[in-house]
């Protein structure tokens, strides 16, 4: 195996580890070479990216109606108006 020729499967493996930790530049630099060469390998880097944003968003996802439940606030849409007089 030459330095910098790396398989597809090589390479998704390093897409994947470059989530948990910093790359030394060789394989930062197959990893770059290997991505201007194919036409599969960004498309699965894309996918990877876009998991790791909505798991981003997810974590951070914040229900509209549990937090104003939580307030002890109701909003004025749901409010109960059954038992209120209009003057």
């Amino acid at each position: 195996m030459m330095p910098f020729n790396r398989t597809c499967k090589e390479v998704t493996a390093l897409v994947i580890a470059r989530e948990d930790r910093h790359l030394p530049w060789r394989e930062r630099l197959a990893l770059s070479v290997h991505m201007k060469l194919c036409d599969t390998c960004p498309v699965f880097e894309r996918q990877v990216l876009t998991m790791r944003n909505a798991m981003r968003q997810w974590r951070h996802y914040e229900d509209p109606d549990e937090a104003v439940a939580e307030q002890g606030k109701v909003p004025n849409s749901t409010q109960d108006t059954t038992n209120q007089r209009i003057f």
